[in-house]
C-alpha cells in the first residue's frame, strides 16, 4: 500500500473540514532548510544543499577509517583536508566543531602504547593546526565575500547612474512632431547600451522652414555618450540662434576639437529644408549617406559626404549642397547602426537593402516607413542583434500640389 502525501487540514467557518495536500515545492523547501542552515548563504543560494556537507562527512569518514587500519603510523594531519574544505562550504560554527569530530575519532584510534602526556601534546597540536588552518581559510572567504559585496554595490551605483545618464540624453531628443505645412516627418533612436552615442533632432526655423541633424559619436559606452550629449547641446544652441549652416557647422567642430582627445570625433547629417521654396540645403561631415526618394522617377539618391567628420581637424572645410524637392519625395537620414547590422554569416544590411526598403515603402507615412526600415534591419541580424546604436529620421514632402515659390 502506497502512502498519501502530507495534508493541511483547513476548517470553512460554512462547512466541515478539509484536508488539502501539501504542495511538493513545499515540501521539498522544509525538508532542504535544516541543510541550509549548516552552509554559507552564497553556497546554500547555489547547487543542491546536501552535496557540499556529503563530501565534507565523507572525507572526514574515510581518512578515519584509515586512521584505524593504520597502526604504525598516525594519519591524524590528514583531516586538515576535510577540514579546509568544510571551511570554504560550511558555516564558521560548524567548520570549527568538526574539529572536535576529528579530535574525537583520532583519540579512540590512536595507538594506546605512548603516555598519556605525549597524547594530549599531540592532540592539543593538532587543534591548534586545525584550528589555524580553518581560520585562515574562513577569512579568506569572508574578505573575498566583502571584494564581491563591494563590487556588486559598485556594479549597481554604475548601473544606476547609467540610467540616470540615459535619462538625461532622452532630453535632448525631440518628443513632440514639428508642424511645418507641407512636410510629415518621424525619428527614433535605440541605444545598444544603456548610453548611445546617437542623436537626432528637428528645429523648426519658422512657419515653412525646419532643421534636421543625425549625428554619430565615434566608439561606444559612456565616453561617447558624454560627447554626444555636448553635441547635442551645441547643436540646439547654436540652431536657434545662428541660421547658417556652415557657421553652425564651424563653430561646432570648433568646440568639439578643444574638448575631443583626437581619438573621437563627429559624423553629422544637417539638413534644411524649405517647404515653401521646395529645396534641400545640406552638409554631411562624414556621415553615412542621406537617401532622396524622388517620386517623379523613383530613383534614391545618395547624399553623399562633402565634408570631414567634426572635431578632427581645427578648421572644417564645409561645402553646402542644395537640392530641389517635389511632392512625394522622401528623405531618409540614419547611423551606421542600421546598414551595418550583420547577420549570423557576418554579411551587412547595407545601403542596397535600405534603399529598396524606401523604394518598396515610400507610399507609407513618415511613421510607418521608418517602421518598416527598423524591422527590416532587424529581421536581418535578428540572430546575432544590434551591435550598435540605431537612430532613424524620415522626412516626407507632402506639398499638396501648391506651385514653387523661387
Amino acid at each position: 500500500m502506497s502512502r498519501s502525501a502530507p495534508t493541511l487540514r483547513t476548517t470553512d467557518p460554512g462547512g466541515p473540514a478539509v484536508r488539502q495536500p501539501i504542495p511538493a515545492k513545499l515540501r521539498g523547501l522544509r525538508q532542504s532548510v535544516p541543510l541550509l542552515l549548516l552552509l554559507r548563504r552564497d553556497v546554500g543560494s547555489n547547487g543542491p544543499a546536501w552535496l557540499p556537507l556529503v563530501l565534507v562527512l565523507g572525507a572526514i569518514g574515510a581518512v578515519a577509517y584509515a586512521d584505524h587500519l593504520v597502526v604504525s603510523i598516525s594519519l591524524f594531519y590528514l583531516y586538515i583536508f576535510p577540514l579546509a574544505v568544510g571551511a570554504i562550504f560550511l558555516r564558521r560554527e560548524i567548520s570549527y566543531g568538526l574539529i572536535a569530530v576529528c579530535i574525537l575519532f583520532h583519540y579512540y584510534d590512536s595507538p594506546r602504547n605512548i603516555s598519556f602526556g605525549l597524547r594530549i601534546f599531540h592532540h592539543l597540536s593538532a587543534v591548534l593546526c586545525f584550528t589555524f588552518v580553518v581560520y585562515v581559510i574562513q577569512r579568506y572567504i569572508e574578505q573575498r565575500e566583502d571584494l564581491a559585496k563591494t563590487v556588486k554595490k559598485q556594479r549597481d551605483d554604475l548601473l544606476h547612474d547609467l540610467v540616470l545618464a540615459a535619462e538625461v540624453q532622452r532630453l535632448f531628443l525631440p518628443v513632440d512632431k514639428p508642424a511645418i505645412a507641407g512636410l510629415e516627418i518621424a525619428g527614433m533612436m535605440q541605444a545598444a547600451r544603456g548610453v548611445s552615442g546617437d542623436y537626432y533632432d528637428y528645429i523648426p526655423i519658422d512657419a515653412h522652414t525646419i532643421q534636421v541633424v543625425v549625428a554619430d559619436v565615434s566608439g561606444k559606452g559612456v565616453p561617447a555618450a558624454l560627447l554626444m550629449s555636448a553635441t547635442a547641446a551645441a547643436m540646439q544652441f547654436k540652431a536657434n540662434h545662428d541660421r547658417n549652416i556652415p557657421e553652425i557647422v564651424g563653430r561646432l567642430n570648433t568646440g568639439i576639437y578643444s574638448v575631443s582627445d583626437g581619438e573621437h570625433y563627429v559624423t553629422l547629417a544637417l539638413a534644411e529644408i524649405n517647404a515653401l521654396k521646395r529645396t534641400l540645403r545640406y552638409v554631411n561631415c562624414g556621415h553615412n549617406p542621406g537617401l532622396l526618394y524622388q517620386a517623379k522617377s523613383g530613383a534614391v539618391t545618395r547624399l553623399n559626404s562633402s565634408c570631414p567628420p567634426i572635431g578632427i581637424f581645427p578648421e572644417e572645410p564645409c561645402e553646402l549642397a542644395l537640392v530641389d524637392l517635389a511632392a512625394g519625395d522622401v528623405l531618409v537620414f540614419y547611423t551606421d547602426g542600421v546598414t551595418e547590422a550583420a547577420n549570423r554569416f557576418g554579411e551587412e544590411f547595407g545601403t542596397e537593402r535600405l534603399s529598396s526598403v524606401v523604394q518598396r515603402d515610400f507610399s507609407l507615412s513618415a511613421e510607418g516607413l521608418m517602421n518598416n526600415i527598423f524591422n527590416s534591419s532587424a529581421k536581418f541580424c535578428s540572430e546575432v542583434g544590434f551591435k550598435d546604436d540605431v537612430t532613424i529620421l524620415v522626412v516626407k514632402c507632402d506639398f499638396g500640389g501648391s506651385p514653387t515659390v523661387t
